[in-house]
């Protein structure tokens, strides 16, 4: 089920409503106390029969969640109570949506100061039952719209990602409602039930609310350009250094930066400590000294990086409830690929994945199985724009990157130097001429690939070029994910069938004859794109937007495609 049919099912008007429409409140409004179920019922009905579903003049957007939730409970007013003041659970219920922004999301968005001003009418005692009423059922909408940011994000992700593929966390959001009310864990106990329920999504919650706290205490201030400061040098910017990271979210950043006096112009040991460890929370190299690079992420704003965690979270609130216990995990922005296995991570291999105008795209998949000693079919984009203007120079780059050229028509290899190069474009290669590598040592897609099938011809694999994974940035491919020590991820994968041990592994290999090997089990494997994240050992990192897919999460989130 596509994302707009599937949020329809929570939020989208429906053209018949609950009994018989009742005619709008047209009297004289009366200054009154509580309301009754008939009154509430009432109510609702008419709002669902007028053209503009509002109340209070704000726009009601939970159209179908809310009143399936008064049906159920036979319209009984569930946070005004008989003397027309807000229940308890109300007053809660007020509480955690003002704290939306907890989550990252604007609390605003939740009808915060239509409430407020209502809050001031009951409060005063010149409320009307209508006025009441349209409390009552504001603060439902605005939960249950909350819940639905919380269950789905705010954005829809196909509209700022349009590659993104997922399968969605999904439910009633009027059921889970009343569930958590009945069972009495209460609207607090909705919200974390409508949240992502992945520790990784708690620990960015948790690292938000940290930076906001710096934030609110002046920041971090910034750095002057110049020299590039290394480990033993004197100089008048290293006090400046030292205040910078000692406002750091990482304790032993700020212990390590303030132990040498705040206002020591040397460049000590620990201070190099402090900064190798920044340098690896952003991805740069922990070489500790700080050049163009390092100066630029120590100067960027704690308001830009509360930013860059809201639009982080948004993208967890996009992935299924469970991701399995047993998963691939690649991370593009950190070049990156986790194994999962019982819920943690078994290893980390770097990787390299797509430059930017090839870039890795976001879905989710399922490994079924693996090729050991692959040829390489090359892909017709790479093909007609890397590979043949190398075809043209020279007809026998062919023979020599051990590739064949075949006919499209017959399927039969054709001789490279046999054809008049001068005129084909990169569209007439591709309809008359395949290319495929053969399995060996310089094959582009090394000693295995492990595949994943997908719209995208996206999956990843070994290279001959090994050497890259020593670099900080790789982003070298063109959109697969190239994988370090990929044998030992294809060990890792056939560890449960006896027959395919690391030296059968090898010996395949070896044998340069191509030989697909089959999971016992599809394996779920999720290429995602995570610029703010937080380790399991509670460390906080930043990567560099490289795909610049962080500004189309963030408009989106300020204001465009925001869900109904």
């Amino acid at each position: 089920m596509n994302i707009q049919r599937r949020a329809a099912r929570l939020l989208v008007p429906r053209t018949v409503g609950f009994g018989l429409i009742a005619t709008l409140f047209a009297s004289t409004p009366v200054v009154g106390q509580g309301f009754d179920a008939d009154l509430l019922r009432n109510r609702v009905e008419a709002y669902q029969a007028s053209a503009a579903f509002q109340a209070s003049g704000e726009t009601l957007r939970a159209t179908q969640a809310l009143p399936a939730f008064y049906l159920a409970r036979g319209f009984e007013p569930v946070w005004v109570g008989a003397d027309g003041g807000w229940t308890l659970e109300a007053d809660r219920a007020r509480v955690l949506l003002a704290g939306a922004a907890d989550h990252g999301l604007e609390p605003a968005a939740y009808h915060r100061d239509a409430l407020a001003r209502l809050s001031e009418l009951m409060r005063g005692g010149s409320a009307t039952v209508l006025d009441r009423m349209d409390a009552e059922i504001l603060l439902s909408d605005g939960l249950l719209l909350y819940g639905s940011h919380l269950l789905l994000g705010r954005v829809d992700p196909t509209r700022v990602e349009p590659e993104w593929i997922a399968n969605r966390r999904e439910a009633a959001l009027d059921t889970l409602l009343a569930v958590a009310l009945a069972g009495g864990r209460g609207v607090r106990g909705f919200a974390e039930a409508a949240a992502p329920q992945q520790p990784e999504y708690r620990r960015l919650v948790r690292a938000l609310r940290d930076l906001r706290r710096t934030a609110a205490s002046g920041g971090w201030g910034t750095l002057a350009g110049g020299v590039a400061l290394r480990p033993d040098s004197t100089d008048a910017r290293i006090p400046d250094l030292r205040r910078r990271l000692a406002r750091s979210p990482e304790p032993a950043e700020r212990e390590q930066a303030s132990s040498g006096g705040m206002d020591n112009p040397v460049y000590d040991t620990a201070l190099a400590e402090a900064v190798r460890s920044f340098q690896r929370r952003h991805g740069l190299a922990d070489d500790g000294v700080v050049g163009d690079r390092t100066l630029a992420a120590l100067n960027v704003s704690v308001e830009q990086h509360i930013v860059q965690v809201e639009v982080n979270l948004e993208r967890w609130r996009w992935l299924p409830a469970d991701l399995g216990r047993r998963h691939i995990r690649v991370n593009a922005a950190a070049f990156t690929t986790q194994v999962w296995d019982a819920d943690t991570v078994a290893f980390t291999l770097r990787s390299i994945v797509g430059r930017q105008y090839r870039s890795t795209p976001s879905f989710n998949g399922s490994m079924r199985y693996l090729v050991l000693a692959p040829y390489w079919h090359v892909p017709p984009t790479i093909a007609a724009v890397d590979k043949l203007p190398l075809i043209k120079a020279d007809p026998g780059y062919v023979a020599a990157s051990r590739m064949t050229l075949f006919s499209t028509a017959t399927n039969t290899a054709v001789d490279p130097f046999s054809v008049d190069w001068s005129g084909v474009t990169g569209a007439e290669f591709n309809r008359r001429f395949r290319l495929r590598q053969e399995p060996g040592p310089s094959n582009a897609l090394g000693n295995v690939k492990f595949m994943f099938p997908n719209r995208h011809n996206v999956y990843l694999h070994d290279t001959p070029q090994r050497d890259l994974f020593s670099r900080t940035a790789r982003d070298f491919s063109s959109g697969c994910i190239r994988v370090e020590n990929a044998l030992d991820l294809a060990e890792f994968l056939l560890a449960d069938q006896p027959g395919w041990t690391a030296q059968r592994i090898r010996d395949v290999v070896a044998g340069g004859v191509e030989r697909s090997v089959n999971l016992t089990a599809p394996l779920p494997v999720y290429l995602l794109y995570f610029t703010a994240f937080v380790a399991a050992d509670g460390t906080l990192h930043f990567r560099d937007d490289i795909y610049s897919r962080d500004g189309a999460v963030l408009r989106a989130l300020n204001g465009t495609h925001q869900r109904p």
